[in-house]
């Protein structure tokens, strides 16, 4: 994908999100270096809430990286994003919906809990030609 990214064709270049979710931040220190020493960083993004960040913090992070994913796409552009991982952003989600008093579900996830994943990787898509033909691919 390098050789890519560093051509003149726009429409073959690719952009990378990795969102990290409640990773430790040695764990995220480790990916980027890596990204680094690969010549990566040109075409990636990485959107970070640590374990150590607030638990909205990590509930919104996949929104937010999602955000970027949806620039590219709509201007014609193809993305990837890779949130890693969902289910720490499921127990954040159950974390506020505890304080918040919402009515628990099975093992105290809140009802909503998958439909919320569901929405945001549906998120993802192949724009056709009239809408700029980009596309986001989540993983």
């Amino acid at each position: 994908q390098k050789r890519f990214n560093e051509g003149a064709d726009e429409k073959k270049k690719l952009y990378c999100i990795y969102v990290a979710i409640g990773q430790k931040r040695s764990t995220v220190a480790q990916i980027l270096k890596r990204l680094t020493d690969a010549d990566a960083m040109k075409y990636t993004i990485i959107v970070s809430a640590t374990a150590s960040d607030a638990a909205p913090l990590q509930f919104l992070a996949p929104y937010s990286g999602c955000a970027f994913g949806e620039f590219f796409r709509d201007n014609g552009k193809h993305a990837l994003i890779i949130y890693d991982d969902l289910s720490k952003q499921a127990v954040a989600y159950r974390q506020m919906s505890l304080l918040l008093r919402r009515p628990p579900g099975r093992e105290a996830y809140p009802g909503d809990v998958f439909y919320l994943h569901s929405r945001l990787l549906e998120r993802a898509a192949k724009m056709n030609n009239t809408l700029g033909g980009g596309s986001l691919t989540a993983l």
